[in-house]
């Protein structure tokens, strides 16, 4: 089992919440695995539905055109850490 941060696990369970994503529980999410592609599959509209739920639930405007969107998103643990940086 999959022993996350409590802060990584919560994204983990809002990114499947928000994607509703039932087949994978945040256990199956590898912190350090890209979301995109070949690791958790998700796409462009995934992205904004996320970044609609990062707003909702943090208060943070993800814009598509920010230079680091691709880190910001490149992996759970990423993502994490750019929502703990900039969450009020």
């Amino acid at each position: 089992m999959n022993m996350m941060p409590p802060k990584e696990l919560e994204v983990a369970k809002m990114i499947l919440e928000t994607l509703n994503l039932e087949d994978i529980t945040p256990d199956d999410i590898d912190p350090k695995a890209p979301l995109f592609r070949d690791g958790l599959g998700l796409d462009s509209i995934d992205a904004l539905e996320l970044s609609l739920g990062i707003q909702k639930e943090y208060g943070i405007k993800l814009k598509a055109n920010d230079d680091n969107i691709t880190q910001i998103f490149s992996s759970l643990r990423a993502l994490t850490s750019y929502i703990t940086k900039n969450s009020q």
